[in-house]
């Protein structure tokens, strides 16, 4: 979206973001994650699900495209950096940070499809 877009559009896309992010958590719980935060935003950046399996912690972008490759590619080496760098803060106040296992992950949200999940993927 261009950063003209008139304010009709980037309501729509705020709400087709809340959707995607809704349903890539549902998505995630059906895969036996337990959905720890959303939309986790702190001033070094925001993370848009904190999912739990396990020993795993999973810090999970969610981007909705028309397909799963441009999904991916939507999230740039920037946005990885800022997800890292929130992820610290929420690290910082985890007691049991030492036993955690981390991935960062891209959940790919598609028309009429059903979610993908890229495991590790940056």
């Amino acid at each position: 979206m261009s950063r003209f877009a008139t304010p009709d559009k980037r309501k729509r896309a705020e709400r087709r973001g809340r959707w995607s992010e809704w349903g890539a958590a549902l998505f995630l719980m059906a895969k036996g994650y337990r959905i720890l935060a959303m939309r986790y935003r702190v001033r070094a950046g925001e993370i848009d699900i904190i999912a739990r399996r396990g020993e795993l912690v999973a810090f999970v972008e969610v981007k909705a495209r028309g397909n799963a490759m441009a999904a991916v590619d939507a999230v740039t080496f920037a946005s990885q950096l800022r997800i890292r760098a929130a992820s610290d803060y929420w690290l910082a106040r985890q007691p049991d940070v030492a036993r955690l296992l981390l991935r960062y992950d891209i959940v790919a949200v598609m028309p009429w499809k059903m979610p993908r999940h890229f495991e590790g993927a940056f």
